[in-house]
């Protein structure tokens, strides 16, 4: 047998043509249905909910909201409930339940300008703690709310007085394995990558990856945070080993040019957090490896514990579309299987195979 098929294949399963701009798509935790969140022509907001049934998209239900819909989340919810949560182009955090759609469980105008990008923690049996949800904006701050608590946010991480505010384009949970601790990873359009502690209520750590910062992951949120990708505007991705925290240096990282044009953005693979693939705004996927160093640490000259980055290696890769991918979303309980969205008005179901063998 050929080394070209003993790879991982991405397989394109099945397109749907969609009549609206569609910004995001997520898996409905525990069915085999997803939803897909963005904006008709007119201006105003849509929510579609799709069941893969036997090689075919059924159309369950569209809801129409006054605005465009950006980002959804199911992090911060239970598995019984399965409630998204979204943010729109008015600023608004709203929390969905999708079985009765019509008005939202819990809103919130959260920002003053467009939600960017949304993350949740705590729910669907991941991550210990309370159930929240972050969500980051043009307006240049990151806020943490949670649904029990109406109209103030838990957190509010704004810049100092007389710093300019940046865009934040991206927002991710980590370090959620106990009841206590937990961070923020924000990504900002001048490449700025800040991570808040939120036990402490301090900033841990801060970097700058000189390009505007379009995703952030952490491939698990509910353990002691192990790795951080980053993805960029001019086809970089910067992956952190977040073991080790160097006093000076920061984080250990392995830097990769692979696509020609912006990565959207990164998921890790729900069954594997060594694996991730890339969606890049010239409409290909990359599908990655991340390799472990043989040791993860090692003494830096002044004989302080610094960490040591591993290497990423290019499973496979396949374009899908002319025009930028801006969603992917793994299915948490199918391996292989993922929903991608993209700028052609469609959404796609894609099949990957042998994930367990690489």
């Amino acid at each position: 047998m050929s080394s070209a098929l003993e790879k991982p294949q991405i397989i394109a399963h099945i397109q749907k043509s969609l009549n609206y701009t569609v910004f995001d798509s997520r898996w409905i935790p525990c069915s085999a249905k997803f939803v897909c969140m963005g904006n008709f022509a007119r201006g105003s907001g849509v929510l579609q909910i799709y069941e893969v049934q036997r090689g075919e998209l059924q159309l369950l239900k569209e809801i129409e909201k006054a605005k465009p819909i950006k980002c959804g989340t199911f992090g911060a919810t239970s598995l019984q409930q399965r409630h998204l949560a979204t943010g729109d182009f008015d600023g608004c955090l709203n929390v969905w339940n999708l079985e009765m759609p019509e008005s939202p469980v819990y809103s919130v105008k959260a920002h003053k300008e467009i939600i960017n990008s949304i993350d949740g923690v705590g729910g669907l049996g991941i991550g210990d703690g309370a159930p929240e949800i972050v969500t980051g904006s043009r307006d240049g701050t990151v806020k943490v709310w949670d649904s029990r608590q109406k109209d103030t946010p838990v957190v509010n991480m704004e810049p100092m007085e007389g710093e300019t505010k940046r865009d934040c384009w991206t927002v991710a949970f980590g370090h959620a394995f106990n009841d206590q601790d937990r961070c923020v990873c924000a990504g900002y359009d001048n490449g700025d990558i800040k991570l808040f502690d939120l036990r402490n209520m301090a900033l841990r750590w801060e970097t700058n990856i000189k390009n505007g910062v379009c995703s952030v992951e952490f491939d698990r949120k509910d353990i002691n945070m192990n790795k951080l990708v980053a993805t960029s505007l001019e086809g970089k991705f910067h992956v952190f080993d977040m073991r080790t925290q160097h006093p000076t240096k920061g984080f250990a990282s392995v830097s990769e040019k692979a696509h020609k044009s912006t990565i959207w953005q990164v998921r890790h693979l729900p069954q594997n957090r060594d694996i991730f693939m890339t969606a890049g705004g010239a409409g290909n996927l990359h599908l990655w490896k991340y390799e472990y160093p043989a040791q993860r640490t090692k003494k830096g000259a002044d004989d302080v514990d610094m960490g040591v980055a591993g290497s990423v290696n290019l499973l496979q890769n396949v374009t899908l579309s002319t025009q930028p991918i801006s969603s992917v979303d793994w299915s948490p309980d199918k391996q292989g299987l993922c929903v991608c969205s993209s700028f052609d008005q469609s959404v796609r179901v894609l099949i990957v195979t042998k994930l367990n063998t690489v």
